[in-house]
């Protein structure tokens, strides 16, 4: 029974120094770089188009060429679904009065799935390429700059540099 015991708490005491390192290497990470939405048109918070302007913290991190080409592929996912959310949204909010509200569940619907396709597509560009690089693309939700609404920004987060030990 005792022995057990000993057991959970060395156990206790790896996850603890495992967490201070790991606490240790954000603490001294970069802040993330913010790609905000720049269209004209947000539905729910999420923006028909991102920035496709090279942020300068990403200098020497990855190519403006890779970059451009990630942000076109996410604005690509955008376009083809955005507008069929926007057409929902305005039949939903002609219906509302009608239907007590519930013409708007399928624009609710729609966002979440354009979201979620944000979302594998953004992991993909990560297993494709960012986390070789020590960055981590992902969809986030943030207050915005000029009034109280939410929207949806695309945050670009530095991964520390875990060393790999090798025995010898």
């Amino acid at each position: 029974m005792m022995e057990d015991f000993d057991e959970i708490y060395e156990e206790e005491e790896e996850e603890d120094e495992e967490r201070a390192a790991e606490e240790q290497l954000l603490k001294y990470a970069p802040d993330p770089v913010v790609v905000r939405g720049s269209g004209h048109v947000t539905v729910f918070g999420l923006s028909n188009k991102f920035e496709s302007e090279f942020p300068s913290a990403l200098t020497g991190k990855v190519a403006p060429e890779e970059f451009k080409a990630s942000i076109n592929r996410v604005n690509g996912c955008l376009k083809k679904t955005l507008p069929v959310n926007v057409r929902w949204l305005l039949c939903g909010c002609l219906c509302c009065c009608c239907t007590l509200g519930f013409s708007l569940w399928p624009v609710i619907c729609l966002s979440k799935r354009t979201r979620r396709s944000m979302e594998k597509l953004l992991e993909w560009e990560n297993s494709r390429l960012y986390h070789k690089l020590c960055l981590h693309w992902r969809l986030s939700k943030r207050k915005c700059e000029t009034n109280n609404m939410m929207e949806y920004v695309i945050l670009i987060e530095f991964l520390p540099k875990i060393p790999i030990f090798r025995p010898d």
